[in-house]
């Protein structure tokens, strides 16, 4: 049996590189929150290739004298702790690792300089090799550079992502902590280009709406609650704004950005009965707690936390959000059309001789006694609404009493036969949402977006060997969609994919793109939203979306955007048309999110109801 021995300083190192840092982001987290923690005001990040070929942070911290510098390059070495009292912690990294860990595998290059000293001092160790240790010119402050990750390690290089997914990671390492220390200014730039820039002493929800989206400054409420020694600040979209994804959720315990499970089903539990099961909420969370209520320590990139009463925090994050987004009244991204507003929508009647009376719906619908109320014998009616509804009243009294004058002429019925339609025959409109339809055994309600979300994905699939050119229809003018440049990276790589199903892009700067077509058959869509919703379909599914049935994910998210939506008044041909349509679609029965496009009320169960049986 092979003997027990310790294994050398440098293979140590590269094993604990491989737990801090396995990829760019990883050794970019450990260098910004280090900046963090030396009480800086001002943080740059420069980046190559991704953070594949440059990694470089200056800050204007509180430096580091020489032999601080050689120390902080040893293991184990750090001032973040001051006691032993590592459950007390206040500091993002306190390991001790990060430095010696990146300069195993990489070529590390620290300048630093104290505030009180003239000169600085440099080191460089190149894949855990000293190879200069001398004086430096820099103002107060410290830079490390980065450089040829994992060169020397062609195994670990080779597992790493394409640059261009490496910078996205990158670039949500700096939005993350810049979200969460609004009092410091954050500049990052890659190859050169400057691509993000916050000043310091923001508000927090000015920075929120500036890094997560512009849209939150509008479409978001203030988070701001207590119970007991717990605290949650931060920005909630409201439900109706969503997106197709939940990267943009944002939380945060102490000032640390955190990816918890239990964070995250709370905050789906608070938007459960407003958001359909495939939307989510865009939002960012910062929760302060007494150190000694969280453990940071379980997790060596500290992304994961454990929390003392589990119980208590996902209560009080549940509550605190609904409260809020209560609060937040009939506030909507998208306000409702007017036409929402009415109730039902019927055939009208045959015309009659003379002017009919109001129907008892009407009155009702507006609240009006059937009669007139007077206070006291003599008295006038208070509101001359009142008056209006009672003389309405005893209008179709008189109508309905009077001896008929003439024989009733017979209205035109549908013919019979028609409902014998599986899905029946429409006879009316519930808000503007819902198809009534009569059917031989019941009564049909359909709901008009999720039926037609389905019928357009079908016809968008059945497209698939027709001529590209046919199912594209050009806009008069392109439209420019503003989105996150890693968004437009992965768009850009699908234009082809997209083109084959008449979706038109084309890049239009570093973080828009430009629509030149969309798909024929969804109409009049929103193009902006159907961009945004394709892009997060392919973040989050990869490069794999397009392939084979996940093909069916992006045609989904086409035909929402195709689809007639709810709110929108229909006429009885076009409720009939629609159902006809159905009848002829496979899986009409549901929509493409799971949920079901129509329910029959049989008649035993409309006798039910009302006490027949």
């Amino acid at each position: 049996m092979p003997t027990i021995r310790r294994l050398p300083e440098h293979l140590v190192n590269r094993i604990a590189a491989g737990e801090v840092v396995e990829r760019p982001a990883a050794a970019l987290k450990e260098l910004v929150e280090n900046a963090i923690d030396a009480g800086s005001t001002e943080i740059t990040v420069r980046l190559a290739s991704g953070g594949l070929d440059l990694i470089e942070v200056t800050d204007d911290g509180c430096g580091m004298r020489p032999d601080e510098i050689a120390l902080a390059l040893e293991r184990h070495a750090t001032s973040k702790l001051p006691d032993e009292a590592i459950e007390l912690v206040t500091t993002l990294g306190f390991r001790g690792e990060a430095l010696p860990s990146i300069g195993s595998v990489a070529r590390l290059t620290i300048e630093s300089r104290p505030h009180d000293s003239v000169e600085g001092w440099k080191r460089v160790v190149d894949h855990g090799q000293v190879v200069v240790d001398s004086p430096a010119a820099l103002p107060p402050g410290t830079r490390i550079r980065v450089e040829d990750l994992f060169g020397k390690v062609p195994a670990r290089r080779k597992f790493l992502r394409s640059a261009r997914s490496e910078y996205a990671a990158c670039q949500d390492v700096v939005r993350r902590l810049a979200m969460a220390r609004p009092d410091i200014g954050f500049v990052l730039e890659h190859e050169g280009r400057r691509v993000l820039a916050v000043q310091p002493r923001e508000e927090l929800a000015s920075r929120v709406a500036r890094l997560v989206a512009r849209e939150l400054a509008d479409d978001g409420v203030l988070i701001d609650a207590e119970r007991g020694t717990a605290r949650l600040t931060g920005v909630a979209g409201l439900p109706t704004y969503n997106r197709g994804v939940a990267d943009h959720q944002y939380l945060f315990v102490n000032g640390r950005p955190v990816k918890d499970r239990l964070l995250v089903g709370a905050v789906r539990g608070a938007y459960a009965d407003m958001l359909a099961r495939d939307r989510h909420a865009v939002l960012a969370l910062f929760l302060e707690l007494p150190p000694e209520e969280v453990d940071v320590n379980v997790h060596p990139a500290k992304t994961e936390v454990r929390f003392r009463d589990p119980a208590f925090i996902r209560g009080f994050l549940v509550g605190a959000l609904r409260h809020a987004l209560e609060s937040s009244g009939q506030k909507s991204a998208q306000p409702p059309q007017a036409s929402a507003m009415n109730m039902w929508q019927v055939e009208p009647l045959a015309p009659r001789a003379r002017e009919p009376a109001p129907a008892l719906g009407s009155l009702f619908a507006r609240q009006y006694s059937p009669g007139p109320q007077y206070s006291s014998p003599g008295a006038r009616p208070a509101d001359p609404r009142v008056a209006e509804a009672g003389a309405a009243w005893r209008s179709y009294e008189a109508q309905v009493m009077a001896e008929p004058s003439g024989r009733a002429e017979m209205v035109p019925e549908e013919p019979q036969e028609e409902i014998g339609y599986p899905l029946g025959v429409a006879r009316g409109q519930v808000a503007s949402t819902y198809i009534v339809a009569e059917a031989q055994d019941g009564l049909v309600i359909v709901d008009q977006h999720a039926a037609h979300e389905r019928l357009v994905l079908e016809r968008l699939k059945a497209a698939g060997a027709e001529d590209a050119m046919a199912r594209s229809q050009a806009l008069l003018l392109p439209e420019v969609v503003e989105l996150e440049e890693a968004a437009c990276d992965a768009l850009e790589d699908k234009i082809a994919d997209l083109a084959k199903f008449g979706l038109a892009l084309e890049r239009f700067g570093p973080c828009a793109m430009l629509v030149r077509a969309v798909p024929s058959v969804l109409g009049k869509s929103n193009v902006h939203a159907l961009v945004q919703d394709v892009a997060d379909d392919l973040a989050k599914n990869g490069d794999a979306l397009l392939l084979g049935e996940k093909l069916d994910l992006v045609l989904a998210t086409m035909a929402c955007h195709g689809s007639v939506r709810a709110g929108r008044a229909l006429s009885v041909a076009e409720m009939n048309a629609l159902l006809r349509e159905m009848e002829r679609t496979p899986r009409s029965g549901q929509c493409n999110h799971g949920r079901p496009t129509w329910v029959k009320l049989a008649h035993q169960d409309i006798e039910k109801l009302f006490g027949r049986k």
